[in-house]
Formats: structure tokens, C-alpha cells, sequence
């Protein structure tokens, strides 16, 4: 199988990269080797190559720059996509597209399955959802995930145990909940689907369970100090949605994705998210 990975660079992108190199032909596009703001860049590019699945794991994520970026916003998270399924649609190639669980309100008070009705309150989550829309008419596999942790680049779970090590008090968020995404696992769980088609195109892979960030910073604290990597900071203090007055975008309070269509598929349940940031701990933290 010919494999092209887009957003090679990401945090997602390049785990993608790392567990597939050695098992696929693969070819890997990060921003700077394809824009994908530029549409004649990537139609250029992407015609130019024979390939039998297409990753998309590029987007514009910076939710309150999408605010006052719209036009960007869409551009890169609904047009590109668009053009991405259009190129594998002419080369029979599969598309595999993520998404997050922004494209829900937060609303609802139990984990979003599959064809809940998107109801997005953000620029960032209304330019996914219509990504998702444009490649659901072609032959592709939309993934939605949330709150993705890895080695390859920063995210909330690394900005918390810095500030752990530089401080005796930190805080977070306590009154919004998802559940974590592991990349590694991501990566893993990903490679059945390359050949087989899911009802709906849709498919929702987090970790099991759900948490606060507060409750998930808490449990990265907890786990430096069984580790025994140092951090000074031992309790994780309660910030409310309402304090976050820098912030642009409105975020759904409630956007846990139910993984029982993956389970039902796989005859598998993801592992505990619990379990899954003491593995990264252990992995990438216990050595520095």
C-alpha cells in the first residue's frame, strides 16, 4: 500500500509517520511542503503521485485565531479537505479525514455518538463540520478525536507540567469535559481501518472515560510524583469557563465522544485515558 501522510509535521502527522514508515511506501507533506491554502500547490503536488490512501491530519486549529481568520479558517479545515477527496475520488484512492468534537454544541449531558446532529458554536468547529460534509461524498473515513496528546509536539498536558515545574500552584479549567486522545493509540487502532469501510464514514476514537482539564492535569501531576519526576506544584486549582475572559471563540462545555461504534466494530474498547497519559509519562517524561 502507497501511503501519503498531510500535516506530517503535527503532533498527530508525525506519530502518524513514525508507526507507518516501516510498513508502508510513504510519503510525508508538512506545511511547508504543502500549503494547503494554496489549492493549485496541492492539486500540483498530490496529482503528481500514485498513492492508495490519503491521511489528512492537517488543520487550523488555533480556535480563537479562527474567530477573526474565518476566511482562512475555512479555507484550510472545509475547502482543502474538499479538494483532498476530489484528488483520491480521481485516483480511487481512500480518504481518511479527522475531525474533533467541536462540531457538537456541548449541550447534550452523555457522550456524542456518530450521527448526532453537529451543531458547531465556534468559526473552528463550523469550518470542520463542513469539512466533514464535502469528503463524506467520496470514499473516505472521517475520524473524530479530542483533546490529542503526544511526544511530537506540545499540548495542554506538557503546558501543564511545565508550569508544574516553574510553579507551586497551577490551575485549570474545571467545568468543561472531553476525554484525551493518545496519538500512539490513534496511530495504532488506525491501521484497520485503511481496508475497511465504516457505516456513515464516521468513526469516534478517544481514550475510555471522560475528565475536566483540571481532573486531567491533576492525574499528570499524580503520575510525575509516582515517576518521581519532579515537579513542584502538587494540586491543580479550580478555574471556571467564565474566568477565561481573553479568550474569543465559545467552547462546548460537553463534548465526550462515545466510542461504542468502535468498540462494536473492533470487539475492542479503548484504554482508559487514566491509563494512557501514565504511558506517555512514563515514556517520554521518566527519561528527561
Amino acid at each position: 500500500m502507497k501511503l501519503v501522510i498531510v500535516g506530517a509535521g503535527g503532533r498527530l502527522g508525525a506519530a502518524l509517520v513514525r508507526t507507518y514508515q516501516e510498513k508502508f511506501g510513504l510519503i510525508g507533506f508538512n506545511h511547508a511542503q504543502l500549503d494547503l491554502a494554496n489549492r493549485d500547490e496541492m492539486r500540483r503536488k498530490l496529482c503528481a503521485i500514485d498513492f492508495d490512501l490519503l491521511i489528512n491530519a492537517a488543520a487550523f486549529t488555533n480556535v480563537d485565531l479562527c474567530e477573526t481568520q474565518r476566511d482562512q479558517a475555512f479555507r484550510i479545515n472545509a475547502d482543502a479537505p474538499r479538494i483532498l477527496a476530489e484528488i483520491c475520488r480521481d485516483k480511487n484512492a481512500k480518504l481518511v479525514h479527522f475531525s474533533t468534537d467541536y462540531v457538537f454544541d456541548g449541550e447534550k449531558s452523555e457522550p456524542y455518538i456518530e450521527n448526532d446532529p453537529a451543531n458547531p458554536i465556534s468559526v473552528y468547529g463550523e469550518s470542520k463540520r463542513a469539512g466533514e460534509q464535502f469528503v463524506l461524498q467520496t470514499q473516505v473515513l472521517v475520524v473524530r478525536i479530542s483533546w490529542v496528546f503526544g511526544p511530537d509536539r506540545p499540548s495542554f498536558i506538557d503546558a501543564m507540567i511545565d508550569r508544574a515545574r516553574e510553579n507551586e500552584q497551577i490551575d485549570a479549567i474545571a467545568d468543561k469535559f472531553s476525554t484525551p486522545t493518545y496519538t500512539r493509540d490513534l496511530a495504532q487502532m488506525l491501521l484497520q481501518f485503511f481496508e475497511q469501510d465504516v457505516e456513515g464514514g464516521i468513526l469516534h476514537f478517544t481514550s475510555a472515560g471522560e475528565c475536566s482539564w483540571q481532573e486531567y492535569a491533576q492525574w499528570a501531576l499524580d503520575c510525575c510524583a509516582s515517576q518521581g519526576i519532579a515537579v513542584k506544584a502538587k494540586t491543580v486549582g479550580a478555574l471556571k469557563l467564565t474566568d477565561m475572559k481573553n479568550w474569543v471563540a465559545r467552547r462546548p462545555v460537553y463534548s465526550v465522544l462515545s466510542t461504542a461504534k468502535y468498540s462494536a466494530l473492533t470487539g475492542v474498547s479503548p484504554r482508559a485515558w487514566r491509563d494512557a497519559v501514565a504511558d506517555y509519562i512514563r515514556r517520554f517524561y521518566s527519561q528527561k
